[in-house]
Parts: structure tokens; sequence; C-alpha cells
């Protein structure tokens, strides 16, 4: 059984940002706690500010009033090096379009998240192999250019490298907006399934409303005064098929999760 915390994984309190010179555009987020191992879906319409708030998240912006913690820890007094340090190694991302290096071997993409956050795990190498496993990626594929990979395989490289560092937070950004619908759905059951597997909570942006069923909890870009809330008080939607039933059940966090 893995121990938990004490502190939230993610924690927000008097969330304020707009521009500066700008009155039109603000994000205003009075509190957000979210446990370890918790999923929470992002929805937004385009030019909602999804992204500006992930960049506020990961500490590229800064805020302009208001906390942000990060694994327990008070992320925004701290300097660009620092929260850097932090980013990479307690937030995991998964981009829109992966952003592999093409030319490096599927191993080599996923150890550079080590590289970024000063190799912290001394069994990065064996870590990153495990990951790959559990993704259902052969040894054989290990070595092999990730621009010679499936669409499929290299959102598996993906989520190992978002996953290398034991991140407190995975973030993904619109991963699956150019996927159709059972590559969408695939990827989501995978993502969620190592993201429990190793105890990470993971925040899934997107402007779908139909994705809102795989996760536990919602906040919504044009309501952002209320928050986190449970996905069923929004709109009650129901899983198109037996895979994501069974899905929504996996997804539960528990105590006892295999080590990751």
């Amino acid at each position: 059984m893995l121990s938990k915390p004490n502190f939230p994984a993610l924690e927000l309190k008097n969330f304020h940002f707009q521009w500066p010179g700008q009155q039109a555009f603000t994000l205003d987020i009075p509190t957000v706690s979210l446990a370890v191992g918790q999923h929470l879906f992002i929805r937004g319409a385009s030019g909602s500010g999804k992204t500006t708030l992930l960049n506020l998240l990961c500490g590229i912006h800064r805020l302009t009033s208001g906390e942000i913690h990060i694994g327990g820890q008070l992320f925004q007094p701290l300097s660009g090096a620092k929260r850097d340090a932090i980013r990479a190694s307690n937030i995991g991302v998964v981009f829109q379009q992966l952003n592999l290096i093409s030319y490096l071997s599927v191993l080599d993409n996923v150890l550079l998240a080590g590289e970024f956050a000063g190799n912290k795990l001394p069994d990065a190498k064996a870590r990153a192999q495990s990951l790959l496993t559990a993704l259902g990626m052969s040894e054989a594929l290990w070595q092999k250019p990730a621009q010679q990979l499936s669409v499929g395989q290299q959102q598996r490289v993906a989520i190992a490298r978002a996953l290398l560092n034991e991140p407190a937070l995975l973030i993904a950004d619109e991963p699956t907006s150019a996927l159709d619908a059972d590559n969408r759905d695939a990827f989501i059951r995978l993502l969620l399934s190592e993201a429990n597997r190793c105890g990470t909570t993971v925040i899934f942006v997107s402007h779908d409303a139909q994705l809102a069923h795989y996760f536990g909890s919602v906040l919504q870009m044009d309501n952002l005064a209320a928050g986190v809330v449970p996905i069923n008080t929004v709109q009650p939607l129901q899983p198109t098929s037996a895979a994501t039933q069974t899905v929504a059940v996996t997804q539960t966090t528990s105590g006892e999760q295999t080590p990751c």
C-alpha cells in the first residue's frame, strides 16, 4: 500500500489573474483543493482561458494575487529558476501535440523528463522501462526512434514521460482533440489507469463535454466561482458502452495501489 501525504496535491487560494492593462479578461477562483489521486476535468470553449490557467498552474505565468500550492509547497513567490525546478520534478504534462523528440529513441524520450528534473531518481532508467512495460510498450520498441511509432505508441511514450518523475500532478492539455472517438476513449482510459496505478492527480483540459463522464469532478471555465464540483451535479452524462462503464469504475482512487 502506498502512503499518501497529508496535504493536497494542488491547492488554490483567492486565485486571481488579469493581463496587465487589460480589464476585460480575468480568472478568479476562490478556492480549489485536489486530493492526491483525484481526477479533475476542466471544461471550457476555445478562448475561455484554459491555456492561460494551465500556464499559471505550471508557473509559466505569475498570478496577479492569491496562492498556488503544489504538493504542499507555496509555488508563486519562488524565483523563475525554482519554479522551473518544481515544474520539472512535480508536474508532468501531456501536450496536445505530444512533443516527442522525433529522432530520439522511445527510452531516451522518456528519460528526457529526468534530465530536465536534474535526474532526481537514481533508478530513472529502470523506472522508465517499468512504465513502458506497464503501458504495453515491449522491449523491442525501446530503442526505436519516436518518428517510427504509431500515434497510439507515441501517446504511450508521452504518458510514460509525464509520469517518470513521480509528479504530484499530471496535466493533459487537450491531447485528444485530433483523435477519433475510439482512439480518444482508449487514450483517456490508458492515461487514467496508469495515473491511478501511480497515485497521481490528473487535470485534464478539454472543450469536449462528452469526456466529462471519465472524471469525478469538474471545473467549468464559464463558472470558476463555483469551484470544483462533482461531475454528476453538472451534466448527467452516461457511458456509451460497456468499455466506458468499466473505466468509470476503475478510476475510483483507493488506498491500495500497485507501486508505480
